[in-house]
């Protein structure tokens, strides 16, 4: 009989219960025993969630607090010496969070995207302290899943291989890293048999990436090495896309079953079927989609099963997702007010588990067993095919455009000098990337709105007073492009989201995007278009309260897309020109108005890269495209600014060439100003702002730390092309560490400029 797996589930609880925790630990208001308490209850519920649905591998270490990746990294030791940990000791609740976030001028650890998800880990640095174990939490977590779930209990790590590849600052070969951390996985794997584990779970989707000859072989010997003690059974789990070349290679690897995502791409179906799967193996088999929120076709992933099974027994087979769960929103069943069409055709993570129990009892038992199932599921995806948010002059409007459409009526050079006759800013203008703290009375009067019991009049002259402090706070401390602050904003994609036809949003619909940050990514139903003008007029009464220029702030397409739960019946690049129509037009009006400066975010460019470089060229000549029909109709003498944070820009800078925005601001203290050497390597010509400070770590930057970042950044980048900036949006800080900060900002970038 075919059994049934989960690889991840969601850890921050229905309610979001872990991120108020260790919210309120941060804050001081609570104590260590306080978070640990909510966050044993979350596991607990999410072990009996899955035990409920008949998952028969439950997963366990997959809870963090913060991340996956910094808790692997404590437990090896890892832990660089501004942390002041002492080697062989278990890491602190304070000492973890201090890495995560800084704080007292240590900086954090470097933060960027898991793959191509939006979901952040963090950087392990790896030239600092020997590796060294600390503590025993894979092996506790294993123990307190085992007393609730007994023999199902599965403990999850991530692999060697992977944890090294993603770490930075390899100050040696690869396999001497590997080599320094592969006695510690020994003791785990001996540690977690003698506890009796049956099965462990080794995460390395690294292998679905390009990985060289000599990768390949590391992988081997590495798993030979962890084969030859005792050990659980290795089910070693592969997921976000194709095997591709490394096919054999992963076949031939010493352990006893291999997780394989068939969701996404295609690609290893086909390998399936014409090179087989060893016969001494267990196959996890990712059927339903581990990313998407739309209900699987149960027909097309029982025939895929049945496929499987023709050259595999079933008692080899596990069914499962094609990646964990972690990236989806708990339970539909809490959503009240969505269309009931829409709900119905929608699969959250409980969801998830359900449709994997009933294909595995297809499997078993045959069709006719789940053939109500089969029918009820055939009529709603019958009945999505006619979507009352299908747009003919949207898809008419598409179809349409040209490449004019998508190109400036003039080059970078000749912009510049309208801009700056235009703005007439100083060297080294100061701004921030747009939002500010959203404090509660924000968030209560938007709910007093919502219920009725404020007019929209009410709520109207509310915002406009936030905007006047706001602005005059900004002109105080001598800002010299301000901005609106984003407060009145939920979040920078559900805010577009909400106002564009074509999405629909959730009311519980969290999924954690790092630590206690989570967010409601919107669903797109239909077609997108903009019925009618979402920033202009807020953006206009800025302007009027201000004689300095005031950015008009907008999401870009490419990351609107990609922070969405997107269609899957028509392409993505179809959907994401469909939004950068949209924001065109929102570009044109906002123009209209006296906007002088427009920002188009994209800090989900980078993320959606394809995980090899051979699906490059199709992802970014479709997303640098729909950038520019976003942008292209602003006249020379509007100046384009787009942000990115945490993302490698080297392998993609002729791409961000391409974007053609006129000023670009990018995270640059957390990863040590490594970022510059894209821009200067590749002679980007247009204006940057390298962040001066991290916005994620709660400490005040010092002035003359910023004034080394920036003559640090000014002798790589020159003093023409420079803007000066924080690293991100200010939403997440409070007013206590967002004012001083931006003070010593001016005042070091006033010194700088003095003095140059």
């Amino acid at each position: 009989m075919a059994e049934t797996t989960n690889l991840g589930y969601p850890r921050i609880g229905k309610q979001r219960e872990l991120k108020r925790a260790v919210e309120r630990y941060w804050s001081g208001k609570t104590g260590e025993d306080d978070a640990q308490a909510v966050a044993a209850e979350v596991r607990r519920g999410a072990w009996a969630v899955q035990q409920q649905a008949g998952i028969d591998h439950i997963p366990c270490n997959d809870f963090t607090f913060y991340d996956h990746m910094l808790d692997m990294a404590c437990f090896l030791g890892l832990v660089p010496d501004r942390f002041q940990h002492t080697a062989g000791q278990p890491v602190s609740l304070a000492t973890y969070s201090t890495m995560a976030r800084g704080g007292d001028g240590i900086a954090a650890l470097e933060m960027t995207k898991w793959f191509d998800t939006n979901y952040h880990y963090l950087v392990p640095e790896l030239n600092g302290p020997d590796p060294r174990r600390s503590g025993n939490a894979p092996v506790d977590a294993y123990r307190e899943a085992k007393a609730q779930v007994g023999a199902a209990a599965m403990p999850v790590i991530v692999g060697p291989l992977t944890f090294t590849l993603l770490g930075k600052h390899h100050a040696k070969p690869i396999a001497e890293h590997v080599a320094d951390l592969l006695p510690i996985y020994r003791d785990l794997l001996s540690d977690l048999y003698r506890e009796g584990a049956e099965w462990v779970q080794i995460d390395e989707p690294c292998l679905v990436q390009d990985r060289s000859r000599e990768e390949l072989d590391l992988y081997a010997s590495v798993y030979a090495d962890l084969a030859g003690g005792n050990h659980p059974k290795i089910m070693l789990a592969t997921y976000f896309g194709d095997l591709g070349p490394n096919w054999e290679a992963v076949m031939a690897l010493p352990v006893e079953g291999i997780g394989i995502d068939f969701v996404r791409q295609g690609g290893n179906i086909r390998d399936f079927e014409v090179k087989r799967f060893p016969a001494d193996k267990v196959l996890a088999a990712g059927v339903v989609n581990g990313r998407g929120v739309w209900r699987a076709d149960l027909d097309s992933a029982l025939g895929r099963l049945e496929t499987i099974q023709s050259h595999v027994d079933a008692q080899r087979i596990w069914v499962g997702p094609s990646c964990s769960l972690l990236f989806l929103p708990h339970d539909k069943r809490l959503e009240t007010s969505l269309d009931d069409d829409v709900l119905a055709n929608l699969s959250f993570a409980e969801q998830r588990l359900d449709e994997i129990r009933t294909l595995a009892d297809g499997l078993n038992k045959g069709r006719d067993a789940i053939a109500d199932a089969l029918a009820a599921n055939r009529d709603r995806l019958r009945n999505r095919g006619h979507s009352v948010y299908n747009h003919e002059p949207t898809q008419q409007r598409v179809r349409a455009l040209t490449d004019a459409d998508a190109t400036r009526a003039e080059p970078f050079a000749a912009r510049r000098e309208q801009q700056d006759a235009r703005l007439n800013l100083p060297a080294f203008p100061t701004t921030t990337i747009g939002s500010f703290p959203q404090a509660g009375d924000v968030r209560s009067m938007r709910a007093r709105l919502r219920s009725g019991k404020i007019s929209a009049a009410e709520y109207d002259a509310y915002v406009k007073g936030k905007m006047d402090e706001l602005i005059a706070k900004q002109e105080q401390i001598g800002l010299d492009v301000l901005v609106h602050g984003e407060f009145e904003r939920t979040d920078m994609v559900e805010y577009f989201a909400e106002q564009l036809s074509g999405f629909v949003a959730t009311e519980h619909g969290w999924v954690q995007s790092y630590g206690s940050r989570c967010v409601r990514p919107p669903i797109i139903v239909g077609d997108v278009y903009r019925p009618e003008p979402m920033t202009v007029e807020t953006s206009v009464y800025a302007q009027s309260r201000t004689r300095r220029p005031m950015k008009g702030m907008l999401t870009g397409p490419v990351t609107i897309l990609n922070w969405s739960f997107a269609r899957e019946d028509i392409p993505r690049s179809v959907v994401c020109h469909q939004i950068a129509l949209a924001l065109r037009d929102e570009v044109s009006d906002l123009e209209q108005g006296g906007i002088g400066i427009i920002q188009i975010d994209e800090p989900a460019l980078r993320e959606g890269l394809p995980l090899r470089r051979a699906d490059w060229d199709e992802y970014l000549d479709w997303a640098i495209r729909a950038f520019r029909l976003a942008s292209s109709s602003a006249a020379p003498g509007t100046q384009i600014h787009t942000h990115m944070c945490y993302s490698e820009f080297n392998d993609i800078i002729d791409a961000i060439k391409a974007m053609d925005a006129d000023v670009i601001s990018i995270e640059n203290s957390r990863s040590n100003e490594e970022l510059l050497e894209a821009f200067t390597d590749n002679k980007y010509e247009q204006m940057i702002g390298p962040g001066v400070y991290d916005i994620h770590s709660p400490a005040v930057p010092e002035t003359e730390a910023i004034i080394e970042r920036l003559r640090h950044a000014t002798r790589v980048l020159g003093p023409d092309v420079m803007w000066v900036n924080p690293d991100c949006g200010l939403k997440t800080r409070n007013d206590a560490e967002v004012w001083p900060s931006l003070r010593n900002m001016v005042e070091a970038a006033k010194k700088v400029r003095a003095a140059v």
